[in-house]
Parts: structure tokens; C-alpha cells; sequence
């Protein structure tokens, strides 16, 4: 459907060629274009005496948009003018604030974040034209790991080796100053407003201190507390991950294995069948991973499920065992398997199996079955768990219950340690993984080894896979306020409504935070630990200490200041007792402490933020982060609405990858690639504009057809508004706006859909549906104005006087369309907007004085009496419009059947059978104001209206008929125009030829040649009615 709506609006593109080529045309020969065929080339234009008396459009506002050189000279003329700070001074303006997430400092800028702030900046200048304090303040996150990385990359082996902790965090802070300098005129190129200046930094020492509260604050209230357990372990970056750290790419892979451990003791609650034959029974269980194998501590079991001792028969040799235990619903799945029968010899409830002793096929101990939960099913493996605590988080609760330690026989590196015994030093990852699948099949406990495709966790940075591993780290435990956000996303408007319901599925079932990290570059976890006992040191007194230091200093203070010095005076006598932690934050706390310090420190900003905006994978990142940390400490959302956006793909949906060759580079779509015209420059405006015209709130496509046809619509733009200020040029309307009742009914129908678009406009920015503004503006410019009004008002506003009646009466609606062009397209095309702007033929002011741009206009507003034409006018106004396309393509059929050639050298007659209809088109014919008559409407010579039973006795070259829905029967006629052509119009008359003094020319030119200074003022504009 949308393709179809596209190709429908490029067609009409094509049909209603630029106005202002027809514009030029005219001045060529003296007379606007009227559907002649160009002239053929070398052929010389024709000459007329009349030219220098024909109004042809002047002004200073380009077709061409020399967009690479005239959009830096309009920001420059911002900067001069300061436009976005006088705005910000102007009193009595309430404050509107889009709080903006902070991109990472640490690389060029690519298409989604070309579209994330373009979007911010719709709405931004349109709250500033709808009088609104709009301070944006653009943030970069500045730490973690992506930014270290890049340093380390850099730097050569034996650079690397002399690195310590103070040069590494030097650097990193260089690193992201010369990439926040870098993105900045990026943004800025954009034609994005903000503080430039004054940004926020996650790495300033102000920011790093108000985190430090923020992460205080939690602790003080219990929220944050240091525990041993499993977490996301990247062996890559040799630290903890966060669940949005995470990506889950497609196509991975597991090795997946079938395992028993043989049974060694049963309690005597055991069922009978089972203590019968106790020693022969295998507990199955099934892993993807066996490098967890040696930390297995129990076998958990569902105690409501339905389980069943089952016997082996027909197997092979290698199932070294006679029973196995399995649960029920999965006996004939593992049997088809293993590639035998496992007979039911009892089947039992899980409850049973509680407290039955396995042997470890590996290591020297042994682990009993114990009840697990709800996540044991029988949707895959066995329905026995293997459970390791050291190594998942549902393992970690199990053991919990049953006083398992968790035990994690895997370092940082991602290799076993002592503890795994004989395979100490082997990567998990790789070779330690196959050691153990060959150690279990040495023993006879594999039953079964396959290839496993599921989703599993990677390192979003390196890209590669992670663990899950216990150590010992900082968390926040959700638990203590999950209700308390439950109820704040209640409170809050998402942007699209699925957005409430994403968020709130991830904060239900969110695990506890683990916030701290093993890496150099972060804001410090301000905690001193004992060196006896290990003990945390940390207190009120501790934390406002420090943030003391790190808001003058900021966190580079922790690693290069003592321990005396960073502890208060009244600890500093313990200060030799003690050690400084060495874990930073995780880069999500950094970022989701913004609202504290940014909203609650700067000068104009509100708190809550009216609005956050950001891709929709923010849900589980910053929306999230911002959101628990907003609601642990201040007991509510720092946000009142989120609206979140798809991603970018290439145009056939694809993915974007440098390999694939589909990129679509920002800069490039402004500036333009090395061969320009293979990759022209578009300008920021295109750019801005294919923002507006795709549907945000799924995933959006771009590549070189998508922005060509968007360039298109672009020109068509540009070109009517180039077409309004020529024809203003000398209008002015505090002397020469004609007062609304002294319109013609043309003249009155346009304002009505004016005023009618103007609310279309208006409702479109305020629900941010730009789509919708895009499609609205595409058919006010090509349908409404180019292929309609504008058309029609060529005649008048090109032939009639400077100061005559009729052109008055459109420059006054050609004056309303300007001021709703020029506000309605500035939030979207601010460039376009303000060079015309700079072009307006008149002086725009407010109170007296001069306006310096078009955001300091304001919002429009339309008089509320254009908005009162009585439903019957509209009605019958749509009407007329198809009833106006079918008489142009009975004429393009008469042209086609060469009965005539231009439309002025025609004729129309028109009956149709809505009594209605015909009785408004017969008024219209009867006003004789050289407006509304029926010839002018159609841009012919002539038009006559019969009756329907009259029709057909017309003599007529060329007739046709057509039943249109809401219009009825209409019989159309078309013939050659009676009379000459008018050298000055071509318009066809009978009177061309009756004048003396101009024989050329028609009784409407005559005077305005013979007496112009007179008929410019001689006739009252009432006389139009």
C-alpha cells in the first residue's frame, strides 16, 4: 500500500512540472505556460511587445539549494544572530525538556544516529516555535570499556606494557575529548540545535560526583550490597556484563551432551523400585555446557512433574548402565536418541527422587537431587537439571536453598583453576570443552554428544561469547523497589503504547544489577576494603567524603590519591588498615545517573524530562538503568513520556555492514562521496527530510533510491515556496492584505484548507507522527497548491496590474500559505525555512520589532472565520475537484485526439444531473469576477454550463462521459476556443482585433496596457464579488 501511495505522489511530481519553469517559461514569451510543448532545442523563443508588461515572479530565494554552501552560512547565521539563545532568555516561555541519552564517544557518527537526533530536533525547534524554553543539552558517555579498548588497539606491545592505571585513564579521557569534538560538528551539520558549548560528559568531574550520590544514596537505603555469585562473565574484556552488555547473535552453536551420574545411596523414602535396584541406575541429565560440568554440586528436579525409572534394553554397549532416570513426558524422545528402548518400569512425582546420592563422574565427591522450580519442564533434555552454583543464576538459588556453595573453578581468562583438577588451565571456550566431553566418554558417562542451535550470550564490544561465573561483585537488588517502578512506568506515556509493556516485562522478571566492573576507565566504587578480613568500608561519612573530592578533582582522584587522603578525618588514623577497591561502574550506571546530573544540576531544565527518546533497544539499556535508579533514590520516573525509534536498514531491509557494501554514510548523503556524481551532495535538509517521511516507530529503510525520490519531494518543496515569495514581491501585507469577506469564493476555499492543514500539521508534531506531517505537506505542495491553486492563480497574479484587484486577492492567500509553509516546514527543513525567510519581500515583526528569523515567528494561527465555510461549500468544493480532474483528462484526451492543443485554446462545455452542484457552478459562472468563473477554474478560454437534455445537440470536436462517485452523470465537450489568441495571455477572445491601438491583445490586456497607472487603482476589490 505505502509503495502504491508513493509512486502516486511521484506521479503527480511528474505531472505538475516545477511551477517556476512554467514561471519562466512565461517570462520567455509574455504569457504563462499553458500546457504548450517545449520548444525544441536551438529554436529561439518568441518575441513579444508585450513582455515587459507581463508580472513575472522576483526573489532572491534559489530553486537550487547550494545546499553544501548555503546550509553552513545559515548556521553561521544562528550563531550570529543567536536565535537559540535569545529564545532561551525570552521571558514568560515554560520550560520543555528532552532530556538526550548520551551516545559513546568513540568513533564516527553513523545513519541511526544521524536519525535519533534529527528527531530530537523536530521536536525541539517545534516546542521553541510553539513558545516553549527549549534548552537541549546533547550528553556523550564518555567511559567503559568500547573507549579503553580503542586506546589499547592504538597502542603497540611495548606501549601497552608500560601502561599503569594513571596513563591509561589519561588517555582514554583524550581519546573521548578528540571523539566528542569530532561527533559534535557531525551533530552540528545536522542543523541540530543544542548547548554545544556546555555539553554533558559523563567523565566531568560534576557528573562523576552527583553518581557518586546517586550510588550512595542506593546504598544507604539497602539497594546496594556485595555479593558472590554468577555473573555475565566476558573472558574477552576480563570483566562483568550487564544484561544490555549483551547481544545474542543468530546462528550460534552449542555442544550439547547427554550425561548420567550413577546412583550411590538411596533414602529409604525412595520408591520401592528405585532402592531395589539402586545400584544400577544412571541419573540423565543434559547440558550445552559441559565446561560446567566439574562445578556440578546437585541434579535438580521439578517436584511436581512425573517421573519414571526407566530400563535400557536393545542400546549399545556404550549406555553402561541398566536404568535410567528420566522424567516421563521426554522417555520416548531420548530413547528415539540414545537409539534404544527405555522401558517404564515406575513411574513417581519428582517430590520422590529428593535426597537420592549420585556419584561425580569426574571429580571425587558426591551430590545429591534436590527440588528445583518451575523452570524445570519438559520441553527439552531430560527433566533432570544438572545444577552448578557457581556458574546460573537459577543454580545459584538452588544452591542457596540446599547450602551448595558455589563453586566456580574458572579465572577471568575463562580458564579452569586448580579446583577443575586435571583440567587446570584449559579455556573453557575451546579445548577445555572437548576435554571434558573425551573424560566422560573415557568413563562411560556420555550417553550423547550433539550439535545445539540456540540464542547465547556474546560480548556486545569484543563479539565474543561470554560465561556465567561466580565472583564476587557489587549489585543492586531490584527487589527492594520492584513495585515501586512498576508503578512509575504506569505513570509514564510510551511512544508507541507496546513500548509500556516491554519495559514492564523486563523489570518484572529483572535479576539484581550487578553494577560493578573489573576495568580502568569508569567512575570508582568508592568502598575501601580491610586488609585482614576484606571487610567494605563504606558509610555516609565515606561517600560524602569522596564525592567531595571527585566533584573538585574528579574520579581520577581515587587512583591517584592515598588512602589517607581520600578517607575523612575521622578515619584517617585507620587509613593503613585499608585498601582502595579497584572496581569501577558499569558504564549503564554512569548514563542512567544523567537525570541527577544533568536534569537536577543545569539552569533551565525541567525534572521529571517531559521526554526521553532513544531506539528501542533502550528498554532494557538506558530507559531502564535511568528508571531504577531514578525510582531507588527519588521514588519516581525521570521521565513523563519515552518514545522510542526501529533501527536503520539498507533499502532492501537488510542489515548494514561495512562487508555487504550497504552502508549509508550521513556525511556523505550531506557532503557528498568522492565521485559527486555517482554520490552527490544532497544537504542537511534531505537528510532531515527522509527522517520525516519514514515511519519511526518500526525499523526504517534508506539507500541511494530512497533518497533521490526524497530529494525529489524536496525540490517540490523549495519550488512552491519559490513560487509564493516571487509572486509577494510586491505585496505588502500590512497595506495590501484584501479582508476576508471581500475574497472570492476560490480565494475562500483555499484559506478553508489552509486552516484545515494547519490543525493537520499542528496535530502531527504534537503526537510526533513526522510521517503523517510528511504526507500532509507532500499534498498540500504537489496537490493543493501546484497542481491546483497555484495554477489557477498564474492567470491573475501574471497578467493582471501590480495593484489590481484580483492579484491582491491571491497575494493574500499566497501571504497565508507562506506563513504556513514557512512555520510548518522550519522544525523539519530549518535551512529551507530560514533562507526563505531571509528572502520574504516584506518585513516580519512582533510588537513592533523585527523579527531575525523564522523561529522567533512562532507557531501559526489562522483566523478562526477561514475555518467557517458551512459543510455544504466544502462539499461542494470537493466536488468541483473531480469534476475539474475529469475535464482535464477529457482535454488531454481532445489533445491526445489532436480536436486541440494547449488547454487556453480551448473550450469546455459541462452538464452533469446534481441539481445542487450545477446550481453552486452556475453561481460561480455568474460572479464574473474573473476568479471564479468556470474557464478559469479550468485554465481554458471558455466554459459553459447546459442542461443534461441539451447536451447532446451541442456541436462539439470532442465528447465525452463519465459517472464520478459523490458527483453523479457528467458529460463533458470539449472544442476550440471561439475568437483569437491574445499576444499578452493567450487567452482566445472574439475582441482580439478590435482594438486600434493593440489589435494583438484582449479586452482584458487592453487597459492594462493602454492605462495601467489607472486600472490599478480604479477598481474597488468589492467589485470582485
Amino acid at each position: 500500500m505505502a509503495g502504491r501511495w508513493q509512486v502516486g505522489q511521484l506521479r503527480l511530481l511528474s505531472r505538475g512540472k516545477a511551477v517556476w519553469k512554467r514561471a519562466r517559461t512565461a517570462a520567455q514569451a509574455s504569457v504563462p505556460s499553458d500546457g504548450t510543448k517545449a520548444k525544441k532545442k536551438g529554436e529561439k523563443e518568441p518575441n513579444s511587445a508585450y513582455k515587459d508588461t507581463v508580472n513575472l515572479p522576483q526573489t532572491k530565494f534559489n530553486l537550487r539549494a547550494n545546499a553544501v554552501q548555503r546550509e553552513p552560512e545559515i548556521q553561521k547565521y544562528w550563531n550570529q544572530t543567536q536565535v537559540y539563545e535569545k529564545a532561551l532568555e525570552e521571558p514568560g516561555r515554560k520550560p520543555f525538556t528532552l532530556h538526550d541519552g548520551p551516545p559513546y564517544a568513540n568513533g564516527d557518527l553513523h545513519i541511526g544516529h544521524a536519525l535519533n537526533k534529527i528527531l530530537k530536533d523536530f521536536i525541539c525547534r517545534y516546542q521553541t516555535l510553539r513558545g516553549r524554553k527549549v534548552r537541549f543539552v546533547p550528553g556523550w558517555d564518555c567511559h567503559g570499556l568500547p573507549i579503553e579498548l580503542k586506546v589499547l588497539q592504538s597502542l603497540d606491545a611495548d606501549a601497552r606494557k608500560e601502561l599503569n592505571t594513571l596513563k591509561l585513564r589519561r588517555k582514554a579521557k583524550s581519546f573521548a575529548e578528540k571523539t566528542v569534538k569530532a561527533q559534535k560538528q557531525q551533530f552540528k551539520r545536522y542543523g541540530i540545535w543544542g548547548d554545544w558549548d556546555v555539553p554533558y560528559l559523563t567523565m566531568d568531574p560534576a557528573y562523576e560526583a552527583a553518581q557518586i550520590e546517586v550510588f550512595g544514596n542506593m546504598y544507604l537505603k539497602g539497594h546496594i550490597y556485595r555479593g558472590f555469585k554468577p555473573v555475565h562473565w566476558s573472558p574477552s574484556s576480563k570483566t562483568a556484563l550487564a544484561e544490555a552488555e549483551l547481544e545474542y547473535p543468530e546462528g550460534h552453536t552449542s555442544r550439547s551432551i547427554y550425561v548420567f551420574f550413577q546412583v550411590e545411596d538411596v533414602p529409604p523414602t525412595a520408591p520401592t523400585t528405585v532402592l531395589e535396584n539402586c545400584r544400577d541406575i544412571g541419573v540423565a541429565i543434559w547440558t550445552t555446557t559441559p565446561w560446567t560440568i566439574p562445578a556440578n554440586l546437585a541434579v535438580g528436579v521439578n517436584a511436581n512433574l512425573n517421573y519414571a525409572l526407566a530400563k535400557v534394553e536393545g542400546s549399545a554397549p556404550s549406555i553402561c548402565t541398566k536404568y535410567l532416570l528420566v522424567a516421563e513426558g521426554l522417555s520416548e524422545r531420548l530413547a528415539s536418541l540414545l537409539g534404544c528402548s527405555l522401558t517404564l518400569v515406575d513411574t513417581f512425582k519428582g517430590s520422590a527422587l529428593e535426597g537420592i546420592t549420585y556419584r561425580h563422574p569426574l571429580m571425587d565427591r558426591s551430590s545429591a537431587i534436590v527440588i528445583g522450580g518451575d523452570y524445570i519442564t519438559t520441553e527439552s533434555g531430560t527433566g533432570l537439571v544438572h545444577t552448578a552454583p557457581g556458574h546460573g543464576a537459577e543454580d545459584f538459588l538452588v544452591g542457596l536453598k540446599n547450602n551448595l556453595p558455589a563453586l566456580s573453578p574458572v579465572d577471568a581468562d575463562g580458564n579452569f583453576t586448580e579446583e577443575a583438577g586435571r583440567f587446570v588451565g584449559l579455556n573453557v571456550l575451546g579445548d577445555g570443552n572437548t576435554a571434558i566431553i573425551e573424560a566422560l566418554k573415557e568413563v562411560g558417562a556420555l550417553l550423547k554428544e550433539e550439535e545445539y542451535a540456540h540464542k547465547y550470550p556474546y560480548d556486545w564490544r569484543t563479539k565474543k561469547p561470554t560465561i556465567f561465573r561466580a565472583t564476587e561483585q557489587w549489585f543492586a537488588s531490584v527487589e527492594g523497589f520492584r513495585q515501586e517502578a512498576l508503578e512509575a512506568i504506569r505513570g509514564v506515556k510510551w511512544i508507541p503504547a507496546a513500548g509500556e509493556k516491554r519495559i514492564t516485562g523486563m523489570t518484572e522478571g529483572r535479576t539484581d544489577w550487578c553494577i560493578s566492573r573489573q576495568r580502568t576507565w569508569g567512575v570508582p566504587i568508592p568502598v575501601f576494603y580491610h586488609k585482614d578480613t576484606n571487610e567494605p568500608l563504606i558509610s555516609k561519612e565515606t561517600l560524602d567524603h569522596v564525592k567531595g573530592i571527585i566533584s573538585q578533582k574528579g574520579s581520577d582522584a581515587w587512583f591517584n590519591m592515598s588512602v589517607e587522603q581520600l578517607l575523612p578525618d575521622s578515619l584517617k588514623g585507620q587509613a593503613m588498615d585499608y585498601v582502595k577497591g579497584t572496581d569501577t561502574m558499569d558504564v549503564w550506571f554512569d548514563s542512567g545517573s544523567s537525570w541527577a546530573g544533568v536534569l537536577q544540576q543545569s539552569e533551565g531544565l525541567g525534572w521529571p524530562a517531559d521526554l526521553y527518546l532513544e531506539g528501542s533497544d533502550q528498554h532494557r539499556g538506558w530507559f531502564q538503568s535511568s528508571l531504577l535508579t531514578s525510582v531507588a533514590t527519588e521514588g519516581c520516573a525521570p521521565y513523563k513520556s519515552v518514545l522510542t525509534h526501529g533501527f536503520v536498514l539498507d533499502e532492501r531491509g537488510q542489515k548494514m555492514s561495512k562487508s555487504l557494501g550497504n552502508v549509508v554514510d550521513p556525511t556523505k548523503v550531506i557532503e557528498g562521496g568522492k565521485n559527486q556524481k555517482q554520490e552527490p551532495p544532497y544537504g542537511a535538509d534531505v537528510l532531515r527530510l527522509w527522517v520525516a517521511s519514514v515511519d519511526y516507530t518500526g525499523d526504517v529503510l534508506i539507500g541511494e533510491n530512497i533518497i533521490k525520490q526524497t530529494s525529489e519531494v524536496y525540490r517540490k518543496i523549495r519550488g512552491t515556496l519559490r513560487f509564493v515569495l516571487g509572486n509577494l514581491h510586491d505585496f505588502d501585507p500590512k497595506k495590501d492584505r484584501v479582508p476576508y469577506h471581500d475574497l472570492p469564493a476560490l480565494d475562500k476555499y483555499m484559506l478553508y484548507r489552509l486552516s484545515r492543514v494547519s490543525g493537520e500539521i499542528t496535530d502531527a508534531f504534537d503526537s510526533y507522527s513526522f510521517s503523517r506531517f510528511y504526507a500532509i505537506m507532500q499534498k498540500l505542495t504537489v496537490t493543493e497548491l501546484s497542481n491546483f491553486y497555484l495554477d489557477i492563480a498564474k492567470d491573475r497574479l501574471y497578467i493582471d496590474g501590480l495593484g489590481g484587484p484580483r492579484r491582491r486577492t491571491c497575494q493574500t492567500v499566497l501571504h497565508a500559505v507562506l506563513e504556513l509553509l514557512l512555520r510548518g516546514i522550519a522544525p523539519v527543513l530549518p535551512h529551507m525555512a530560514e533562507d526563505a525567510f531571509l528572502a520574504m519581500p516584506y518585513q516580519v515583526d512582533r510588537e513592533g520589532q523585527k523579527l531575525d528569523s523564522v523561529f522567533q515567528m512562532g507557531w501559526f494561527d489562522t483566523e478562526p472565520q477561514w475555518a467557517l465555510l458551512d459543510d455544504q461549500a466544502v462539499s461542494t468544493w470537493d466536488k468541483i475537484l473531480l469534476v475539474r480532474g475529469e475535464v482535464n483528462k477529457a482535454m488531454e484526451l481532445a489533445r491526445a485526439d489532436k480536436s486541440i492543443g494547449a488547454s487556453l485554446e480551448a473550450k469546455v462545455v459541462l452538464s452533469l444531473d446534481d441539481a445542487v452542484l450545477l446550481s453552486y457552478l452556475q453561481k460561480l459562472q455568474d460572479a464574473q469576477n474573473g476568479v471564479d468563473e468556470l474557464r478559469y477554474l479550468f485554465i481554458t478560454s471558455g466554459a459553459e454550463l447546459v442542461p443534461m437534455e441539451a447536451f447532446d445537440a451541442q456541436a462539439l470536436k470532442y465528447k465525452t462521459s463519465a459517472s464520478v462517485e459523490g458527483v453523479g452523470v457528467l458529460k463533458i465537450g470539449v472544442d476550440r476556443a471561439d475568437g483569437s489568441k491574445c499576444e499578452r495571455c493567450w487567452n482566445y477572445s472574439s475582441l482580439v482585433g478590435t482594438f486600434e491601438d493593440h489589435p494583438t491583445i484582449c479586452e482584458r490586456c487592453h487597459p492594462l496596457v493602454a492605462r495601467p497607472s489607472e486600472i490599478e487603482s480604479s477598481t474597488p476589490t468589492s467589485a470582485l464579488l
